[in-house]
């Protein structure tokens, strides 16, 4: 698998395998901290123009996670997992 290549859709078998290969492609593409770490968060008296930019890329990065994540599953599957909002929670 070459670094643009995405696995093939999961329909439920090998979830391991396919767990692995996924995480390799987030990787290769620097969004697998997406799946483990938490989103940074502004404080109520915030107003820092770079916290603001830091916070809003997070939010851009980790939908695209969380889409990578949806595309690669059957459509049975993504239905199932739709309504997750963050790609730590799928």
């Amino acid at each position: 698998m070459n670094h643009v290549e995405k696995p093939k859709k999961f329909d439920g078998i090998h979830f391991k395998r396919w767990q692995q290969k996924m995480f390799f492609y987030l990787t290769t593409l620097n969004l697998a901290r997406f799946l483990t770490e938490d989103a940074p968060t502004l404080q109520e008296d915030e107003h820092d123009f770079q916290v603001i930019s830091a916070i809003d890329a997070w939010k851009h990065f980790e939908f695209l996670c969380r889409n990578y994540d949806m595309n690669c599953l059957i459509d049975s599957l993504y239905s199932m997992y739709a309504s997750k909002k963050t790609a730590k929670e799928l």
